[in-house]
């Protein structure tokens, strides 16, 4: 028997549709459509969720090794309960806040000179090639012995973590910039201070953004590591208190809460990345 021409134009619909669903998702170096973005983005988040809990349901697993959601949930209700999620967080987030300002105020003026002027590159860009190969978790023998054990030495850790790589990719990004913007600046009666200014730093500021972006993921890796230094209170020593004592549930909230946060930054940065560069998210 013949199908019905509805049924087959419905067959073929519906095969057309898996075809451009499928060509669209290997697009190159292009856009995507706003419902298959949202789609993919939800099951990078869900897919490996559900894998966990399924994990953790049917398997025999030891929960000191891999607990279950709900034990992670059960500890974080117990931990902000008490509170001590609560101090610990803000803990973190006032030392990573704070070295990250640091850094990132001299970090950018100086990647944005180095860019800018092959004499101030000559002078330092070795130097800084040189210390940014230098683990920073290794300089805190140093920092103790300058600096004692406050908040001081955990605050310079990450300094020195983000100060060297940010003003190294800042330095890249400038550059790259055309020579010809700076020699049409010059044609229309600008002076240096002008170019460096009004058209070196505009021209720059979406790739300053994405380098900060970039290297905040690094101070709250080393926030981990500065709060081994006699911390009594950061999220960092909460997972080292932790696995210390097996309590696995409690370092997965450590884990996630510090995935949030940093996520919450990162969309953060890409805000403002659109608001104040629209021309520079257009042409991306």
């Amino acid at each position: 028997m013949t199908q019905p021409s509805g049924t087959l134009d419905t067959d073929r619909s519906s095969r057309s549709a898996k075809t451009l669903r499928a060509t669209v998702f290997w697009r190159l170096a292009e856009d995507i459509p706003s419902s298959m973005n949202w789609a993919l983005m939800g099951a990078s988040i869900l897919v490996p969720l559900m894998l966990w809990w399924l994990i953790t349901t049917v398997g025999s697993i030891d929960p000191k090794f891999l607990p279950s959601p709900a034990n992670v949930i059960a500890a974080f209700q117990r931990l902000w309960s008490t509170g001590d999620l609560q101090k610990d967080t803000v803990a973190s987030l006032w030392r990573v806040g704070v070295g990250f300002f640091l850094a990132a105020l001299v970090s950018i003026p100086v990647g944005v000179l180095m860019g800018s002027f092959a004499s101030i590159r000559a002078l330092l860009e070795p130097l800084f090639g040189l210390v940014r190969y230098m683990p920073a978790p290794a300089f805190i023998p140093l920092l103790i012995l300058y600096l004692g054990i406050g908040e001081e030495p955990k605050i310079m850790l990450i300094f020195i973590g983000v100060f060297f790589f940010n003003s190294l990719m800042v330095m890249d990004t400038v550059k790259f910039v055309p020579k010809e913007l700076i020699e049409a600046t010059y044609m229309l009666g600008g002076n240096r201070l002008q170019a460096l200014l009004q058209v070196i730093s505009p021209y720059v500021l979406p790739g300053i953004i994405d380098a900060c972006r970039i290297n905040l993921a690094a101070a709250w890796q080393l926030v981990i590591v500065s709060e081994l230094i006699a911390a009594t209170e950061g999220l960092g020593r909460r997972i080292s208190v932790a696995g210390r004592f097996l309590r696995t549930d409690e370092i997965f909230v450590g884990l996630i809460v510090i995935g949030v946060i940093g996520l919450a930054f990162d969309l953060l940065f890409q805000y403002a990345l659109r608001i104040s560069c629209r021309w520079a998210s257009q042409k991306r």
